[in-house]
Order: C-alpha cells, then structure tokens, then sequence
C-alpha cells in the first residue's frame, strides 16, 4: 500500500492533504469529520485583527450611547457581545482538544506590536504551529514596494524570535518578485511557506451603485500559479512548500507535488462536493501511486521541478512565447464562428 507520509513545518503528517482556514472548521463536528475522512492537519479560521478593532469600535459607541441614558430608561445596560480575541484562543483550545492531528493557527494582524503579542496568546493555547498571512492591498502612493517587503520580513524575525512552535508564511503572489521575498524570509527560518493566499475583490451592483465583496470561491485553473512556483522553490529553500488555492482533486494533488510541493492546502473543493472530498483525493492519491509503482511520496516530489526536469525553459518567459507560436491550437479547440 502507498506511504503517504509527509513532513511539514517540522510536524509528520498522515498525508499531504490538509484543510485551509474557513468558516468550514469553526463547527467542532466538521473537525471530526475532517480528520475522520482522512485529513492530515487543519487550519483554525483566522484570528482577524481588524475585526477585534471594528468590534472594540462598536463596543465603544454602544458604551458611550448608554452613558447619555435616563433613570427612566428600560435597561442600564449595554448588550455586550464582544469578546475580543480571547472567544477566538477559548475556540482554538476546544478544536484542540477535540483533534488527533496537528492544528495550526492562523493569524491576520496589522500593527507590529499585535503579531507579537497574539502569536504570544496563540502559542499558549496548545497548537502545533502558527500560520502568519501577509498581504498589502495598495492603496497609497507614496509607498514603495520595499518598504512593504523590509516591514513583513522584520514582522516574520519578531514572531520567529516571540514563539517557540512552527510558523508558516502565507503570501500573496503580489510581489514584484515573490522569488526573492521568500527567499529573504527562508534566510530569517521561515518554517514554511503557503503559496498563496486569495484575496477577496470588490464588485460593483451598478443597480445600487455600491460596492459589494462576494464570497468567491476559487477555481481549477488558479491551480496553475501555486504549480509554478512549487516547482521553481522546490531544493531551493529550506523551509516546507505548501501549495494552496484551486486544488480540488486527487490529480491535482498529484501535479503539486510533482512540481514539488510537500503538501497543499484545500477549502474550495470542500464547499463545491462536501467533507467526503478529502477520501477521495486521498484514493487517487493512492490509486495513481500504486498504478505507477511510486512507495512513498518522495519517490516522485520534485520530478517535475524546474531542477529535475530536461527542458529548461519551461518555468520561464520562453514557455509564453512557446504558446504564442502554436496558437493554431486554441483555434482547434475553439473555432471561431
């Protein structure tokens, strides 16, 4: 039978699959059903910053609104529901319990004090390890590029220096050259790192004039670009590669580690065909190894990397221009009408 072990962040896993953050794994129940359908790890919902700033805001304008209150008033009191990120460590420390495989945090702060001083609460709670995500929406002109890069290294050295479990870097592929960053941050002892992260963008309701943020989910092709840089990565750093963001099936697990990723993340295919997904990638997995003579994962990690495979043009421009020369093809595929 097919060894699916693999290691990530330091922590031996099952299998290369493991849940990313959604709201999937705030329900204790789908937890068990995760890890019962053959999960190899799970990443708890993220621990939002500005969310905890929005709802001190609201706390804030609620306490004051009571304090303009009469004696003749029907309650004194506030309806108080903020909880602040203690309902969030309280939340971690429960899902903690209730699992046999790793759980690992994820983290979305946005002053630099705050990343250490969460990460700090976070490692209290128990879990095997910490997942930062860094991401910038530009939005200032007056801000060059490397000065967000120098900030989220500088951020990374200090959680690094505050806590003693693993942590893992979650980019956005945003970067002029995403190569370098993690490049840099691998010198630093990134742990891992997930590429990449999916932000959400904003449509317009040109009925309403307004605008409004759906919640997308990802597709198959977006697979292709965390498959690029898994292969350009792999036996270039030190830290693990996870790969993250249109990884539905079996195959495409297969492809990602292939390219040389040591595991990926999933989340999209888990909302489009249900928890039960997780098995049958996990029986692809297999199948196809099996099929293919492959033991172990390592049998075949990396094969098709950049490092390993004969054409060395393929992760380069040259591909691109590969493309533009046959582009009789796209016509076979789609006629013109």
């Amino acid at each position: 039978m097919a060894d699916l072990t693999t290691s990530y962040l330091g922590l031996k896993l099952k299998n290369p699959v493991i849940i990313g953050a959604s709201n999937l794994v705030t329900s204790l129940d789908n937890l068990k059903r995760m890890e019962d359908a053959g999960a190899a790890a799970i990443v708890y919902k993220s621990l939002f910053e500005e969310q905890i700033q929005l709802e001190n805001l609201q706390l804030f304008e609620q306490m004051d609104e009571y304090t303009h209150r009469q004696a003749e008033g029907s309650s004194l009191f506030p309806d108080v529901e903020h909880a602040g990120p203690e309902e969030y460590l309280m939340n971690l420390v429960k899902a903690k319990e209730a699992l046999n495989i790793p759980l690992i945090a994820s983290l979305n702060a946005v002053n630099f004090e705050s990343w250490v001083e969460y990460s700090k609460k976070i490692e209290e709670t128990g879990v095997d390890a910490l997942e930062i995500n860094f991401y910038s929406v530009p939005s200032d002109f007056e801000i060059m590029g490397k000065a967000i890069v120098h900030e989220k290294i500088d951020i990374l050295e200090s959680v690094k220096n505050a806590v003693k479990i693993p942590v893992a870097v979650k980019l956005s592929p945003y970067y002029t050259n995403p190569l370098y960053v993690i490049k840099e941050m691998d010198k630093i002892k990134a742990d891992g790192f997930v590429l990449f992260n999916k932000l959400f963008q904003p449509e317009i309701d040109i009925d309403e004039e307004e605008l409004r943020f759906p919640y997308n989910l990802s597709n198959h092709d977006e697979c292709r670009l965390p498959l690029r840089f898994a292969g350009l990565l792999y036996d270039n750093i030190n830290a693990s590669i996870c790969s993250s963001r249109g990884i539905f099936t079996g195959e495409d697990v297969i492809s990602m580690i292939l390219a040389g990723a040591d595991c990926v993340q999933i989340v999209s295919t888990l909302y489009k065909n249900g928890i039960e997904q997780i098995t049958n990638i996990l029986t692809d997995i297999e199948r196809w190894m099996d099929a293919k003579k492959y033991k172990k994962l390592g049998d075949f990690k990396g094969k098709m990397s950049k490092k390993n495979i004969q054409d060395p043009f393929a992760y380069r421009r040259a591909q691109y221009v590969d493309i533009l020369m046959k582009s009789e093809e796209i016509f076979k595929k789609y006629p013109t009408r």
